[in-house]
């Protein structure tokens, strides 16, 4: 009777064959893992944050809450809708406070 773990009656070819699609599904299965893995340690890292130059501070007593950049200009949102523009060296523009709601 013929054993079925038995692999001495395949040719030399084809045992060869069913070896590199073992090897190949092996080595998909740990690139997937892998591929997960550092997604999941990439898109649960902090943001670094904008580095903003010196000479831009948030107005005093408020809390940032978002920072935009533009062509010459960044603009600083408070906590409390505060919302002041910058220049690139620091002086500001504009200021004005956001409508409750």
């Amino acid at each position: 009777m013929h054993d079925p773990g038995e692999e001495s009656g395949l040719p030399p070819q084809l045992l060869w064959l069913k070896w590199l699609v073992i090897t190949l599904a092996g080595v998909m299965i740990v690139g997937f893992v892998l591929l997960i893995a550092m997604l999941l340690v990439r898109l649960n890292a902090p943001s670094p944050g904008l580095p903003l130059p010196d000479a831009i501070v948030a107005p005093a007593g408020e809390a940032v809450e978002a920072v935009t950049a533009g062509p010459g200009w960044y603009l600083i949102v408070t906590r409390s809708g505060l919302v002041v523009a910058y220049d690139l060296e620091g002086r500001e523009l504009r200021r004005m406070q956001l409508p409750e709601g």
